[in-house]
């Protein structure tokens, strides 16, 4: 959503499923410093040539790469309420990598917004159902239920 709305208005939202982000490149240098920021070197992920001899036919992202796009993927067309001081990450439920990502590939998030609850004054805990889709393939890379939490100004 790009119009921001009023945080009172926030529980009116569930079940509505948002708009999908845009698709995003994962790229193999993005593979790589990932895999540097991680220390997880896994030959799938960094060594193109030993990895087009796995069944998977070349490099992959990893699925905690996937993962971690969410914050930027989910802000694109996400809910955004009036006076937001923050959106922080608040957790993750029932992560599942249903197909790897090979490098190359494009991926976006589609989400659908689950629950909305005031924990305190300006505090709004969102739970999203969202899947990452895969560019030209009938099986997404994930499936999540993603946590945030909207402090809203006064």
């Amino acid at each position: 959503m790009t119009n921001p709305i009023k945080a009172e208005d926030l529980p009116g939202l569930v079940g509505k499923e948002l708009e999908p982000s845009p698709w995003i490149e994962i790229t193999q240098e993005r593979v790589n410093q990932f895999a540097e920021a991680t220390n997880d070197r896994q030959f799938i992920h960094v060594d193109p040539a030993k990895a087009a001899e796995t069944p998977f036919g070349g490099p992959i992202a990893h699925g905690f790469l996937s993962l971690s796009l969410l914050s930027y993927l989910n802000a694109q067309s996400g809910v955004v309420p009036e006076n937001l001081l923050m959106g922080i990450n608040y957790g993750s439920d029932k992560v599942r990598y249903l197909m790897p990502v090979r490098v190359g590939k494009r991926i976006r998030s589609l989400q659908k917004i689950l629950e909305v609850n005031e924990k305190k004054p300006g505090h709004w805990l969102i739970k999203t159902a969202v899947t990452v889709e895969i560019e030209n393939e009938e099986t997404p890379a994930l499936v999540a239920e993603i946590l945030s939490m909207m402090v809203v100004g006064r």
